[in-house]
């Protein structure tokens, strides 16, 4: 299993680079940010000096949408960036949330993402698409590889991620959740010719370690309210009693409101509605053994990356604890010489 991290783009950027640099020297393969471009950095500037001052990882959004930029001038992003570095870049896209919110926005429809997907994804990756009634290409990128990694709650959002997207991003770690998304992406593919097995399934959720749960999971709850946005979609689109499972809609019946001033934010006024619960079974909190119990059980779901939301108060202790304890203990160490027989 990869490990990422999720950043926010918040002031002073230099601080999100380090963080970047620190996760890769402890093992993370992938960093992550928010990307809503008022409430905080645009990211895609920031990706650059991550690149430039790291090696190996991976960068990208999550997630992005196809409503805040021209996808031409996305693809082009990408391209630009993966000409510079080397194609160490991905791209997480949805419907869409804080970014487009904020402007009194909507997310767009799913047709809308197959489209921007389509078109991302071939300019990104060197080949011609339609565009607006034009054939276009980037014909300074054809060494450019860019995958589409979609993410999404409700069935038609998963069943896009298994007929297109390269990758499946759930955004909370419950077993029960991932185990139904992880079954209807798959299944999609499958009813679409695809091999369910080349798409790669990415889990995110805020990750603490630590042994004061209460304190723990009053820092992480904010997570719950972020994700009762698209759950609220979810069940205002498909009713209380769909085939989606009451695991994932019922705790949302409390809820009352949001405010995108807060979005994302350690302590937030608007997720008092998120019961303990469900801080437990969507993040993953605790000592060291109860991390690894975790993700070991979504590996074994078919998780091939969890990524670590990393916004509250224990940011460097926790990469720390992944660093040094957590990834070793999941990757495992061959041995340099077999005991003589």
């Amino acid at each position: 299993m990869d490990l990422g991290v999720v950043l926010q783009t918040t002031p002073p950027s230099a601080r999100v680079v380090d963080l970047a640099k620190r996760a890769e020297r402890y093992g993370f393969t992938h960093v992550w940010t928010f990307d809503s471009h008022i409430l905080w950095q645009e990211p895609y500037v920031i990706y650059s000096q991550i690149l430039a001052e790291t090696r190996n990882v991976i960068v990208g959004p999550m997630v992005t949408n196809p409503a805040t930029r021209d996808w031409t001038v996305t693809a082009s992003t990408y391209a630009t960036l993966n000409e510079m570095y080397g194609n160490r870049t991905v791209c997480g896209i949805g419907r869409g949330d804080s970014a487009v919110r904020v402007t009194n926005g909507k997310p767009t429809t799913i047709d809308t993402l197959r489209e921007s997907i389509h078109v991302i994804r071939e300019l990104a990756n060197g080949r011609s698409v339609d565009y607006n009634g034009s054939t276009i290409t980037f014909p300074w990128a054809a060494r450019s590889r860019l995958e589409m990694w979609v993410a999404g709650y409700g069935p038609r959002a998963l069943a896009l991620a298994g007929e297109v997207g390269d990758g499946f991003i759930l955004q909370l770690a419950d077993p029960q959740v991932a185990a139904w998304t992880i079954k209807a992406v798959r299944e999609a593919a499958e009813a679409a010719g695809r091999d369910p097995d080349g798409i790669t399934i990415c889990v995110a959720a805020p990750a603490y370690v630590g042994d004061d749960i209460a304190h723990l999971r009053d820092q992480t709850r904010w997570f719950g309210g972020m994700v009762g946005n698209h759950v609220a979609d979810i069940v205002g689109r498909y009713g209380e009693s769909s085939e989606i499972p009451a695991a994932l809609t019922e705790y949302i019946k409390g809820r009352q409101g949001y405010d995108y001033n807060q979005h994302g934010q350690a302590g937030n006024t608007h997720a008092d509605f998120v019961p303990d619960e469900i801080v437990d079974r969507f993040c993953i909190l605790g000592p060291v053994a109860e991390h690894v119990r975790r993700l070991d059980e979504l590996r074994q779901l078919g998780v091939d990356q969890f990524a670590v939301y990393l916004q509250h108060d224990g940011k460097d202790a926790t990469l720390q604890a992944y660093g040094e304890h957590v990834i070793p203990t999941l990757t495992g160490h061959a041995r340099a010489k077999e005991p003589s027989r």
